[in-house]
Parts: structure tokens; sequence; C-alpha cells
């Protein structure tokens, strides 16, 4: 059943919350993104449950093929954006084409730096179906692929047309993947607003009951999340400041996925990062204490992992992020909490350098 959606702006571009909004999204792609053909690009995981359903929400006469890559961080890479974009260019599609990107994180990214670098550029209208796609990466234009030194090396930012959220399609999202997007709603909670991080807290067990919770709970979390991270991504498109909060837990997140060989979702991988960052923050005097103890405790309420899994050591996290995006100068910089609810500015900036030591310590 569709019911009214929750509609947010902030970044240019509408974004619809609503159950049901998938049979919608042929009518809100041709309103958003006018064009003479649509290109669904989605992976293997989600093609069967939902390519289907959105196909059909397009009016008959719309031009709408499908095109799909094998699912997983591995194929997110630019072989598969080379494949993509020449299918793209021999099936006849132009400037005059949008991109619907179909399906989780990974799609999400690949499919919207398709569209970044397309005849320089198409338009891109995300469907996201996982719960870290809805909070997090389908808002805020970032689109990019992997290269072997590193997640998300590669990429442009690219605003989409719209964003089309709908909760219902994390019916068939298996538990743990679910419990993953948890760990950034929970980030958003931790950088942005205390009390919103203690009520995601207490409604964790309702939230992970077999629906997944569903309902006008999970709406509402969703909701909020989004508005979190459209507030402090429209200040700040091209992140050269306070989106930079965006970023805790991910400069010791994204090392620790690459290390495992991407074993961990990209969930779980921040997880671990959020709370030896914050240790860290707190080692370095930094954070207030106490904040990590909160951190840690709710993201295992959530199921997800807190420390470094079996076979992956501190050293091999820090040889995984010596490319990182984020070091300046040949040094880590990190976003850090001050409190739950509260980022530390340093000056003008809002990353702090930490030393190789710190980070090593709290590994352990």
């Amino acid at each position: 059943m569709i019911g009214q959606p929750l509609w947010l702006d902030g970044l240019g571009h509408p974004v619809a919350v609503g159950d049901g909004l998938l049979h919608r999204v042929g009518e809100l792609v041709q309103q958003w993104a006018p064009s003479h053909r649509y290109a669904v690009i989605t992976d293997s995981t989600v093609a069967p449950l939902y390519a289907g359903a959105v196909k059909a929400s397009f009016d008959q006469a719309a031009a709408v093929d499908l095109f799909t890559f094998p699912a997983g961080e591995r194929h997110k890479t630019r072989e598969t954006w080379t494949v993509l974009t020449d299918e793209l260019l021999t099936t006849g599609f132009g400037r005059d084409s949008s991109i619907v990107a179909l399906g989780g994180g990974v799609v999400g990214d690949l499919a919207g730096f398709v569209a970044a670098t397309f005849m320089r550029g198409i338009p891109v209208v995300q469907v996201p179906t996982t719960l870290v796609a809805m909070v997090d990466s389908a808002i805020g234009g970032k689109t990019a692929v992997d290269v072997p030194a590193g997640k998300n090396l590669v990429g442009a930012f690219h605003l989409p047309a719209g964003v089309l959220v709908d909760p219902q399609v994390l019916a068939t999202l298996a538990l743990r993947e679910f419990q993953a997007g948890l760990a950034e709603v929970l980030k958003h909670g931790a950088i942005a607003d205390h009390s919103y991080f203690s009520e995601v807290a207490g409604a964790l067990p309702g939230l992970l009951s077999v629906d997944h919770g569903g309902g006008g709970t999970l709406r509402q979390i969703i909701a909020r999340s989004i508005a979190i991270k459209i507030r402090i991504a429209g200040a700040d498109i091209g992140e050269a400041g306070i989106r930079k909060v965006l970023n805790f837990g991910h400069t010791v997140g994204h090392a620790v996925e690459l290390a495992s060989g991407f074993s961990l979702l990209h969930g779980e991988a921040i997880s671990i990062g959020m709370v030896a960052e914050a240790a860290a923050g707190e080692l370095a005097g930094i954070t207030e204490a106490g904040t990590t103890d909160a951190i840690r405790s709710a993201l295992r309420a959530a199921g997800l992992p807190v420390e470094l899994p079996g076979g992956v050591t501190g050293a091999a996290v820090m040889q995984a992020a010596a490319t990182d995006k984020k070091r300046q100068a040949g040094v880590l910089e990190f976003s850090l909490p001050r409190r739950i609810g509260e980022m530390a500015r340093v000056g003008d900036g809002w990353t702090v350098p930490l030393s190789e030591d710190v980070l090593l310590e709290v590994l352990r």
C-alpha cells in the first residue's frame, strides 16, 4: 500500500520517504529527470527482487533498459564501470538519458559514478534498497569506485536529481545487512543529536525484530537520519569543512574494511572504526570520558562488532590507511566527537591529526 510520503529538501533536489514508493519510481523519475531513455542499473541480488516492479512503474511509452552487474563490494571497480559505460554506449544511450540507481551502497556509488562521467554527466535518481544506502550513501552526491589502494579513491561529487526511499523494501534485507545500516544511524546521533542517539539505542530491540521494526518507528528513524545528513552535507557539498564530521569512524573503518578483504560489511567496519576513533579521541584529551563506552554499548546492542576481527591486526589497518583521502601532509586526520551529539572543532577546522602510536594503542 502506498502511503503519503515525507518530503525532505536542502540539497537542491527532492528526497521522498514513504512505504510503497517503489511502485512510483517511474512516475517520480520522469518528473525529476525527464529523458529520452532510462537505464536502471542494479546488481544481481536486487534485480530479481525489484527490477521488474521498477520497470513496470514507468509509462508504457518510456524506453527503459535494465543493466545488471554482480553483487558485492569486490565489483565496485573501474572494470565494472567500464563494462557499464560501454554497454550504455553500445545500446545507444546518449546525453538525453538518465540513470536509476536501484540497490544498496555499492550500486548507488557505482551507478552514480557512471552518471557523473557518462557523456560528461547525465542525471541519476537514487533508489536505495538497504538501510545504509537510505540514510547515508544515497544522500549527498558522493560517487566512487574502489581501487587496489583503497575504498572510494576514484570518484566524483554528482548530486542526484532525486532520492526515493521505500522502507518496505527492507523486509527482504538480511538481518546482518540491516544491522550494518544501524551503524550509520547511530553515527548520525553520535555526531549531531544526543537525544536521537538515545532514542535509537532504546528502539533497538524493536528495530531488530523479524521484520526489522517496520512501521512508523523505522520510517521516522530513517527520515531523521536523512535530515541530519542533508543538514550537514547541504552546508558543505565539496567536503571542505563541516561535512568532514560525517567521516567519524570512516578513516579507521575504511582501512579495516580493506584489511579484512571486504569480509566485513561497510557498517560493521564503521562500527569498529567509531569505537577506535572515539577511544583515540579520549586518549588525546579531545573526547569526553565515557563517550567511547556509550558508543560501544549502543553498537553492541545493535549486534555490531566493536573490535578487530581475528586475523586483522592493527599494523595491517594502519598500512591500509596509508592512502586514505583524509591524509594531509602524510598525517591521518580524524573527525572526533567532543561528546555524544557534538563534534570537536579545533580552530577553524573539523579534523584532528593523531599519531600512529595512539591509533595502534586503541586498535589493540
